[in-house]
């Protein structure tokens, strides 16, 4: 996990928190499904923010969230998550980031 944005999670609420989830789960299951496994590991928070705004923008739509199966990384918890343009624009994001970061260690 990398990126410049990440949350302040003692200031968010229970509200905000399990939003901010839902996105981080979202876009790590996006990049699964759309790039395979292994493209996981880009997973960041600066691509996480793209989901989000995306959702501020176009408001609540229902199908927006699903329930995911469980995760090690959420405790093998399900979770609601998001789903939709907004975690498949941050999944790209993603990925465009973490090819520039490996373009500079190269460099």
């Amino acid at each position: 996990m990398f990126g410049i944005v990440r949350p302040c999670s003692h200031r968010l609420g229970e509200r905000l928190k399990a939003d901010w989830m839902a996105h981080l789960c979202g876009l790590c299951l996006a990049l699964r499904r759309d790039h395979g496994q292994f493209a996981r590991l880009v997973t960041n928070y600066d691509g996480l923010l793209v989901s989000v705004l995306t959702e501020a923008q176009n408001g609540p739509v229902s199908g927006t969230r699903r329930t995911a199966g469980p995760c090690a990384l959420r405790g093998m918890r399900t979770a609601s998550v998001a789903q939709g343009d907004g975690a498949r624009l941050a999944a790209a994001v993603s990925l465009v980031l973490a090819s520039a970061k490996v373009r500079d260690h190269v460099a």
